[in-house]
C-alpha cells in the first residue's frame, strides 16, 4: 500500500499503521514519523534537513532583494529510506540485503 502526503495521514498515522498491520498490508509512507513513531513498515522521503537548508538560502536571497520569479526551481537531491525490521518480521516479510544496505535507517 502506498500512502500519500495528505495531512490526514500524518495526523492519524497511528491509526493508519494499525489498520495496515491488522490487514497485513505492507505500506510505504512519504514521511518518516509513521515508521519511527507508529511501527509502519518503511518510508521513502526527501531529507528534511536539505529542504530546510535550501529554504533558508531562498529566504536570504529574497531578503537581499532577489525577485521571487527569478529564483530557480530546485529539486531535492538527498532522500531517506527508513525500514522497520520489526514490522517486516510481524508481517512475515523478508527485507533483502541490498535493500537493507540502501536504507539510511534500520529499526530493529
Amino acid at each position: 500500500m502506498l500512502i500519500t502526503e495528505e495531512s490526514i495521514f500524518v495526523v492519524h498515522r497511528a491509526r493508519v499503521t494499525e489498520l495496515a498491520a491488522r490487514h497485513r498490508l505492507p505500506a510505504v509512507y512519504p514521511f518518516v514519523l509513521p515508521v519511527t513513531d507508529a511501527d509502519g513498515l518503511m518510508a521513502y522521503t526527501v531529507k528534511a534537513s536539505e529542504l530546510h537548508r535550501n529554504a533558508a538560502a531562498y529566504v536570504d536571497r529574497i531578503l537581499k532583494g532577489a525577485k521571487v520569479s527569478d529564483l530557480p526551481v530546485q529539486q531535492p537531491t538527498q532522500f531517506e529510506l527508513v525500514i522497520n525490521l520489526r514490522t517486516a518480521k510481524a508481517l512475515g516479510l523478508t527485507i533483502s540485503a541490498p535493500l537493507r544496505l540502501r536504507a539510511t535507517q534500520l529499526i530493529e
